[in-house]
């Protein structure tokens, strides 16, 4: 099972942390979780990757759909923490030239 937490980190960023496996039957919530936040006004996301142990392409959709969203309403998502398996299907599928990984979700958005 898949969980999603909202929590604002600082005034106008807020991180969405992830645990368990991010594949067809988790992506549809994450674009829940996402249009909601920006619903609300937070246009500046993480999506903290570092609970997720699976990530499939419905996963890589959710994320690219996710950042198209924000982008939209005049912000940004940033990705943060991804293990290993996530990792290699971001570099497999070039989308870390797109969402490019921070380390942590505090360092997402210090630029």
């Amino acid at each position: 099972m898949t969980s999603f937490q909202v929590d604002e980190v600082r005034a106008g960023v807020s991180v969405i942390r992830v645990e368990g496996r991010l594949n067809m039957v988790a992506a549809p919530e994450l674009r829940d979780v996402v249009a909601q936040a920006v619903a609300s006004g937070r246009t500046r996301l993480v999506v903290d990757l570092s609970g997720v142990e699976f990530m499939d392409s419905s996963g890589l959709g959710a994320l690219i759909g996710a950042l198209k969203t924000t982008r939209q309403a005049g912000g940004d998502l940033r990705i943060a923490s991804p293990g290993e398996q996530v990792t290699m299907v971001l570099q497999l599928s070039n989308v870390d030239r797109i969402l490019k990984p921070y380390r942590s979700s505090d360092d997402a958005f210090t630029d």
